[in-house]
């Protein structure tokens, strides 16, 4: 998306977070680990870096989210 600022993988990762939040709420960090814990055990680097910087957006908190929704 041109002048969103947001690169895809950035953008996914946003609204993976803002859809966990959505589902699971307070639980939404504790998914979000161990989707990382799994593709670590899948050797998967890639998809637990992705998921890596959902829980980094989680941690961050909803400010962040929120960004996150406007810049869609």
């Amino acid at each position: 998306m041109p002048g969103s600022g947001l690169d895809d993988d950035e953008r996914r990762a946003r609204q993976e977070a803002h859809w966990l939040v959505k589902e699971f709420g307070a639980e939404a960090q504790l998914y979000a680990a161990m989707k990382a814990e799994k593709a670590i055990e899948q050797k998967d680097f890639g998809r637990c870096a992705r998921w890596k910087r959902v829980l980094e957006i989680l941690t961050d908190g909803p400010t962040d989210l929120r960004r996150g929704a406007a810049a869609k």
